[in-house]
């Protein structure tokens, strides 16, 4: 099995647009919540959203939407995206310069693309819409390519001009960390020199209010009130979108470029709670199978781990079967092994989560630090047993865990590794 490492990265987050504005966010735990103007409504119980600044794309018109001046993207490319399609070019850009990588690098059989979205619910509602109130020969050509959930790497495949592996990742929340785990195994197993990992979402009104109805939802009106993973009185999850973007490179490519190195990503494991549809097992028994997957894929001993970035999203229930997982795993190490919640400051990315808290893992090992997890008055007893770290310390994590979880039980966990 060949060693993968992390040589780039890119981001379009709530907390920051660029590698050096998210790093910043997350050693001084600067949220990106606001009371979100669309929710400020009597019949929206929900009025804390997690948006994506520096971006204007709340139209239908594509050619409508503003964004820095640095990024160019024509009107022709534009009119196949969504949202958050926008947000993932963006970070895929990031990531090719961070990586330093030309077109012949990453135009090539043995570079592959991976990604995960939820698609667009916000087009896709406007293209059926105009459908039924005009017919069908009225739609927009290019109405299913951007709005549907392979959205993302139809659009970056195409224009990034990728000729590897490719395909979209559907887990829900555990999309994108599927995507990196998969896009592991593709260069492990050599199949591919390099992969992009990739993981967009809108963070619209259309891709979050329908939680409200599933009660996933903080309906806490102060900001720094609504995300607060592991407080006893949380009581819900804070939505938001975004982009974010990882370049996984062999060992031998990193050689023959001299590429710099974030961290090695050492191995992953996934496994399912084969519980309920919508809700995690109440003992976290499909995390603790992806945990034990991943340390035994990776070579790591529980006890080596030093920092923890949890999924915990501010869920009564979801942070405390997260808990329970943590605890039986860990019951040997709990005092050394640091734990945090990066929800906390970003909010909830949905399928973006995986990949772009695999980049947050990245940073913290390169720099040197691991995030707290912010925003907590009383830890929940249940979560008690944990070293829930409250601020950031200026350590550099040797090994890193991250959990990712979705609907239906689906969970995995991706560990990580300095060099």
């Amino acid at each position: 099995m060949r060693k993968v490492y992390i040589t780039g990265v890119g981001f379009i987050t709530s907390i920051g647009n660029d590698a050096v504005a998210v790093s910043d966010s997350l050693r001084e735990l600067r949220h990106g919540m606001i009371q979100y103007q669309p929710f400020q409504k009597a019949d929206v119980p929900v009025k804390v959203a997690a948006p994506i600044r520096d971006f204007i794309t709340d139209t239908t018109e594509a050619e409508d939407w503003v964004f820095p001046a640095r990024y160019n993207l024509r009107r022709e490319v534009l009119r196949g995206m969504a949202p958050h399609g926008v947000y993932a070019y963006c970070a895929m850009q990031q990531a090719v310069e961070d990586a330093k990588l030309s077109e012949a690098d990453y135009s090539n059989p043995q570079t592959g693309l991976y990604a995960a979205s939820g698609g667009s619910p916000f087009l896709l509602g406007h293209y059926l819409e105009r459908m039924r109130k005009y017919g069908v020969m009225r739609c927009q050509p290019l109405g299913i390519v951007a709005s549907i959930s392979g959205t993302v790497n139809f659009n970056l495949v195409s224009q990034f001009k990728i000729k590897g592996a490719s395909t979209g990742f559907s887990s829900a929340c555990a999309s994108s960390a599927h995507a990196m785990g998969f896009a592991y195994d593709e260069i492990a197993l050599g199949r591919q020199k390099r992969m992009f990992v990739v993981g967009g979402e809108d963070g619209n009104v259309e891709s979050i209010l329908p939680f409200a109805g599933m009660r996933a939802l903080s309906l806490q009106a102060d900001p720094a009130l609504a995300s607060r993973p592991f407080d006893a009185a949380r009581d819900g999850f804070v939505g938001t979108g975004g982009g974010a973007v990882l370049v996984l490179e062999s060992e031998e490519e990193v050689e023959r470029r001299g590429a710099k190195i974030y961290c090695e990503l050492a191995g992953w494991g996934q496994g399912s709670d084969g519980h309920n549809v919508a809700i995690s097992h109440p003992e976290g028994a499909g995390l603790q199978l992806a945990i034990e997957n991943a340390l035994r894929a990776s070579g790591v001993e529980a006890d080596e781990v030093d920092y923890i970035n949890a999924h915990a999203t501010s869920t009564p229930i979801g942070d405390i079967s997260e808990a329970k997982a943590i605890l039986a795993i860990f019951k040997n190490n709990l005092a050394r092994t640091a734990v945090s919640s990066t929800k906390a400051l970003t909010g909830h990315g949905l399928s973006l989560s995986g990949a772009m808290e695999a980049g947050f893992c990245a940073l913290a090992i390169k720099e040197g630090f691991m995030p707290g997890s912010a925003h907590i008055t009383k830890i929940d007893p249940a979560c008690a047993g944990l070293n829930i770290i409250r601020a950031t310390l200026p350590q550099r994590p040797q090994v890193v865990l991250s959990n990712s979880c979705g609907f239906g039980g689906a969970n995995v966990s991706l560990v990580f590794r300095a060099v």
